[in-house]
C-alpha cells in the first residue's frame, strides 16, 4: 500500500511539477517580453525623420543603460541598404536583423558575443516616408534565466517537501489503518500458543466480521476434533470387545486353529491400537489451542512406571521445568509413556530423561537407559509396526511406531542413538513448543 501510494504521489508530483514549471516559466518570460514590448513601442512612437532623412527621437530613450557601452540593454533602427542607427550602448557592435515580412512584433533569442539577447523587433514606417524601418530592442536574458532558475528551484523544493509530507502521511495512515490487522495477528498467535481459546471480536467494524469468522472456524475445528475422538472411541469399543471374545475363546481352546485365532487376534489388536492412536492424535491436532505442560506429565509417568517395576528401575528427570508442548496432554503422555516404559523394560534399571529446547524454537526430550541398546542397522526397522528385538518380554511391538506416528502428526520427529553417559539406547523426541503469544 505504501509503495503504491508513494509511486502515485511521485508520478503526480512530477507531472504537476512539470506543468507548474512550464506555467510559471511562461508567465515570467511573458513579463520579460512585455517590458521589451513597451520599450519598443515607446521607441517607435518617439521616432521621426530628420530633414536629412535620418531617424531621430523626439525624446531620447530614458533608461541610462541605453547610454552605457555594452550594458546589456540595446536598441537599433535599421533599413535596407543603409548603415543601422544604434544606441550608444551597442558601441561599435551591431544587432543582426531577422526578416519579418509583416508589421507584427516578433520575439527571438540572439547570440551576441558572450551574451544571449532577448530581442523584440517590429517593422514600421515613419510619417512622411514610405521606407520600412526595422526597430529592435534587445536585452541580455541572463536576469530572465536567473529568475527562471530561482522559480524552478523553488518549485522543485516545494514539491519535494510536499512529496515527503504526503508519503509520510500515507505511511502514518497505513500504519494506523493496518494496526487492527497486526492485532489480529497477535490474537491468532495467542490462540495458537494456547493462551486463549477464542479471538476477541472487539474490533473496528471493518475487521470485526473477520474475527467472528475466525471464531466460527475454531468452533468447527473443535467440533471436527471432538467427532474424530468420538468415532475413535466408538470404533475402539466396537472392535475390542469382539477381539477380546475371540482371544478368550482361543485361550480356552486347543489345537492349531485356536493358536491361529490367538495370533491373528493379537495382530488385529496391534493394528487397531495403532490406528486408533493415530486417529485420536489427528482429531486432537485440529484443535489449535492445545497446550500441555511437560514436567507434570513426566512426573506422573515416572510414578506409574516405578509402581510397575518396583525396586527394579530408577528414573531421573532433569532439564527445564517450564516448557510446554503444543498439543494434547494425552498424546504427550502416550509418547512419553511408551518411551519411558520401553527404557524401563529393556534397560538395565536406570533411566535418565532430559527436557530442553532444541535450538530451533522446539522442544527436545531425551530418554536414555543403561540397557544393551539397539544396533545401528536395526534402528530404522524398529519403528515398523510389530517390530521387536526382545520377544521374551511381553509387548505388542507398537510402542515406538505409535511414538513416531503421533510425533509426526504434530510436526515432530523421533530418532535413536547411543547414550554416552549410560551406554544404552538414547531416544530423542522433538516436538513443537507452545510459546507465549507475541505482544
Amino acid at each position: 500500500m505504501l509503495a503504491i501510494a508513494a509511486g502515485w504521489i511521485l508520478v503526480m508530483l512530477v507531472a504537476g511539477g512539470f506543468v507548474l514549471d512550464r506555467t510559471v516559466s511562461s508567465i515570467v518570460a511573458d513579463q520579460f517580453d512585455v517590458q521589451l514590448e513597451e520599450r519598443l513601442l515607446s521607441m517607435i512612437a518617439n521616432a521621426e525623420l530628420s530633414p536629412r532623412g535620418e531617424v531621430r527621437f523626439i525624446r531620447p530613450m530614458a533608461e541610462q543603460r541605453f547610454l552605457e557601452p555594452l550594458s546589456g540593454l540595446y536598441w537599433q533602427v535599421s533599413r535596407t541598404g543603409q548603415t543601422p542607427y544604434p544606441s550608444r550602448s551597442l558601441w561599435d557592435r551591431r544587432l543582426g536583423v531577422e526578416p519579418v515580412g509583416s508589421d507584427e512584433m516578433i520575439f527571438y533569442d540572439m547570440r551576441f558575443g558572450d551574451e544571449v539577447l532577448r530581442v523584440a523587433q517590429q517593422d514600421a514606417t515613419l510619417p512622411g516616408s514610405d521606407t520600412v524601418f526595422q526597430f529592435q530592442v534587445a536585452q541580455n536574458r541572463a536576469p530572465l534565466d536567473a529568475q527562471l532558475q530561482r522559480v524552478r528551484r523553488a518549485v522543485t523544493i516545494s514539491l519535494l517537501v510536499l512529496g515527503l509530507v504526503l508519503i509520510s502521511l500515507a505511511a502514518i495512515q497505513g500504519l494506523y489503518g493496518l494496526r487492527p490487522l497486526r492485532r489480529v495477528g497477535r490474537e491468532v498467535a495467542a490462540v495458537r500458543a494456547g493462551k486463549v481459546s477464542r479471538v476477541s471480536t472487539d474490533f473496528v467494524p471493518e475487521v470485526a466480521p473477520l474475527m467472528v469468522e475466525i471464531n466460527e472456524l475454531l468452533d468447527a475445528a473443535e467440533q471436527q476434533a471432538e467427532a474424530a475422538r468420538r468415532h475413535a472411541g466408538n470404533l475402539a469399543h466396537a472392535l475390542k470387545t469382539p477381539m477380546a471374545v475371540l482371544a478368550n475363546e482361543a485361550a480356552v481352546s486347543e489345537g492349531d486353529f485356536a493358536d491361529t485365532v490367538a495370533r491373528q487376534t493379537a495382530v488385529m489388536r496391534r493394528h487397531v491400537d495403532h490406528h486408533l492412536a493415530r486417529a485420536r492424535a489427528l482429531g486432537r491436532r485440529s484443535a489449535l489451542n492445545m497446550r500441555s505442560a511437560v514436567w507434570p506429565s513426566l512426573e506422573a509417568i515416572r510414578r506409574t512406571v516405578e509402581r510397575i517395576y518396583p525396586d527394579a528401575v530408577t528414573i531421573d528427570l532433569d532439564g527445564e521445568r517450564e516448557l510446554d508442548f503444543l498439543g494434547e496432554r494425552q498424546d504427550l503422555e502416550e509418547m512419553l509413556g511408551n518411551l519411558i516404559e520401553n527404557a524401563a523394560k529393556y534397560g538395565g534399571g536406570r533411566v535418565f530423561v532430559t527436557v530442553k529446547e532444541d535450538g530451533e524454537g522446539g522442544l527436545l526430550i531425551e530418554v536414555e537407559d543403561d540397557g544393551p541398546g539397539i544396533p545401528s542397522e536395526r534402528r530404522e526397522t524398529i519403528f515398523q509396526r510389530g517390530a521387536r528385538l526382545d520377544t521374551d518380554k511381553p509387548g505388542t511391538g507398537l510402542g515406538l511406531a505409535i511414538v513416531k506416528d503421533v510425533a509426526e502428526i504434530y510436526g515432530g520427529s523421533v530418532t535413536l542413538g547411543e547414550s554416552e553417559d549410560l551406554g544404552g539406547l538414547l531416544v530423542r523426541l522433538r516436538l513443537p513448543r507452545a510459546r507465549q503469544a507475541a505482544v
